[in-house]
């Protein structure tokens, strides 16, 4: 139907001011189904909340399968179409960027705001006012965040942070074991208290139970050498890191050449052959044994490569020419020309080895990498899988713990106290604002409540008892596997400073800016759903989400 602008002309006809295929929501209609696609979102991502969460089963249109809890691969993988849930999707993104973890808990504090929102508009209160609120809020609970957070920084407290990551995500026989490998490697790759976990290459390899998983002190390439008759093994090796390739250049414009006789054709063979030659002597030259190129290599090259006793491996990856480069020392170089001894890297022992059905090249016995790898096993694809995910959750919050140096209580101790110091904080402010910081405390208390009911416990039941604990203790937490309140630090369930500062921050903020909406005007082709059509049908659609 075509839009008008609320005014009509003489005739009675309505004036035309948007295209007739636009579809628009105004006001109520407008903030009713944003609300609803962040309240649904919240929903989809929250029986997957904490130890006791259960996992969700995505089916592409190709037919692969992903089974995981990861609130942001949950949401990667739904293909989510409404405008205001693709928000949420971006805070989810944000949280998974900046932390490594807490992206469930970002996205369903994000949906209880809505939801708190949606009765407080109910009661007549301005979505300005509540924005307005919700911003005082947000930026009270990082005060009382502050000082509930605990200084601690000690590998035990490293330990204890990845484990609480990696709890519930199918690493529970193997989390002692993992969270050790994660936290060396989190500390070798350290550098002035910054932590690149890029620098961490993970390979994941099915074909063994989780708990044959190890740290490799340098760097493994999914590559195998080039040529069957190189050596498979090099002691104190020298490694030239090459983006050059070891191959004649094509030419970059069309060109003919004449031959009028078969010695020209001979000659020209010869003259190819000796410039790859050349190429190899000066790799050799500079006293290189093993070789890594992100580029290709001319057949011809790794036959002189393989006389010259020298490993090597082409087309690899920019990621792992960057490890390589951090592990080993060497430089990389553009120019073969440039090639000069001091460019090398060094490595005590370079090797092929296969594991299940991969060859991999090791560069081990680094002198200090600031790059190392973790090799990690998984009886299934689905399962190594899942536990790739884990562990990068858990690199992430001992990343972030490494650099703050703060942590808080797990278990929902965090949320309860944050929202027992937003409801004192509430009492202190005149004006409707109120509502809206009593109504972001209540918010915070979904994520504990969450909790218990994922674990089969009484939620109300749980809410009273924690709330009563935190008079004595901030640290006062929901042990969701006997239903008791203990002290979490005690318990060793923490979680990074950050993790909390970050989810409720991006709950915060996107909350606010999907209350500020009261105008929604999208082209649509004439297949989709009209508004109308779409407040109908309520949620429905592809992943949850209506078409928009």
């Amino acid at each position: 139907m075509a839009q008008t602008n609320g005014q009509q002309s003489q005739s009675g006809q309505p004036i035309l001011i948007l295209p007739e295929d636009t579809k628009r929501l105004l006001g109520r209609d407008a903030q009713r189904m944003n609300i609803m696609a962040g309240k649904v979102l919240a929903e989809t991502v929250r029986t997957t909340l904490g130890p006791k969460g259960m996992d969700k089963m995505l089916v592409d249109s190709m037919g692969d399968i992903v089974v995981t809890n990861d609130g942001v691969t949950i949401l990667d993988e739904m293909e989510i179409e409404h405008p205001a849930a693709k928000m949420l999707v971006e805070v989810a993104k944000t949280q998974d960027d900046e932390v490594g973890d807490g992206t469930t808990t970002a996205v369903v504090i994000a949906g209880e705001l809505l939801k708190k929102a949606e009765g407080l508009l109910e009661q007549d209160i301005h979505p300005t006012l509540i924005a307005m609120g919700y911003r005082q809020a947000a930026a009270k609970a990082q005060e009382i965040l502050d000082k509930i957070a605990i200084n601690a920084d000690d590998h035990n407290t490293l330990v204890q942070v990845a484990m609480t990551a990696m709890t519930g995500k199918g690493t529970e026989k193997a989390r002692e074991p993992l969270a050790e490998l994660i936290v060396e490697a989190v500390k070798q790759v350290e550098e002035d208290g910054e932590v690149d976990s890029d620098n961490i290459n993970i390979q994941r390899i099915q074909g063994a139970s989780v708990e044959e998983s190890e740290i490799v002190n340098g760097v493994v390439v999914d590559k195998s050498r080039i040529d069957p008759s190189m050596p498979k093994d090099i002691q104190d090796a020298k490694i030239a890191l090459l983006k050059y390739p070891i191959e004649v250049k094509d030419l970059e414009t069309d060109a003919k050449i004449n031959l009028t006789e078969p010695s020209q054709m001979q000659a020209f063979l010869e003259q190819e052959e000796g410039m790859i030659k050349n190429m190899v002597d000066k790799i050799v030259a500079s006293g290189a044994n093993v070789l890594f190129c992100q580029k290709g290599i001319d057949d011809l090259a790794q036959h002189y490569l393989a006389k010259a006793g020298v490993i090597a491996a082409k087309r690899v990856r920019k990621s792992d020419m960057e490890r390589l480069k951090k592990a080993t020392g060497a430089n990389l170089v553009t120019n073969i020309d440039d090639l000069k001894p001091e460019d090398l890297g060094k490595a005590g022992h370079v090797y092929e080895k296969k594991i299940f059905d991969e060859l991999l090249t090791f560069v081990e016995e680094c002198h200090d990498p600031k790059a190392i790898s973790i090799i990690l096993r998984g009886s299934t694809k689905h399962v190594a899988a899942e536990i790739e995910r884990a562990v990068e959750d858990a690199i992430g919050v001992v990343a972030a713990t490494v650099k703050d140096k703060q942590v808080v209580a797990g278990g929902g101790a965090a949320e309860i106290a944050i929202a027992k110091g937003l409801k004192e904080y509430a009492d202190t402010i005149s004006g409707r604002e109120q509502l809206a910081v009593s109504a972001f405390a209540e918010a915070l208390e979904v994520i504990p409540k969450t909790l218990a009911e994922n674990a089969g416990l009484d939620s109300i039941d749980s809410l009273v008892d924690l709330r009563s604990a935190q008079e004595q203790s901030t640290s006062m937490g929901l042990n969701v596997f006997n239903g008791d309140v203990v002290d979490m630090k005690t318990a060793g369930v923490i979680e990074p400073k950050r993790v909390k500062k970050q989810a409720i921050q991006s709950a915060a903020e996107a909350a606010e800016m999907i209350l500020r909406i009261d105008d929604m005007i999208a082209s649509a082709s004439s297949e989709k759903p009209s508004p109308d059509e779409m407040a109908a049908a309520g949620m429905g659609g592809a992943g949850g989400m209506p078409p928009y």
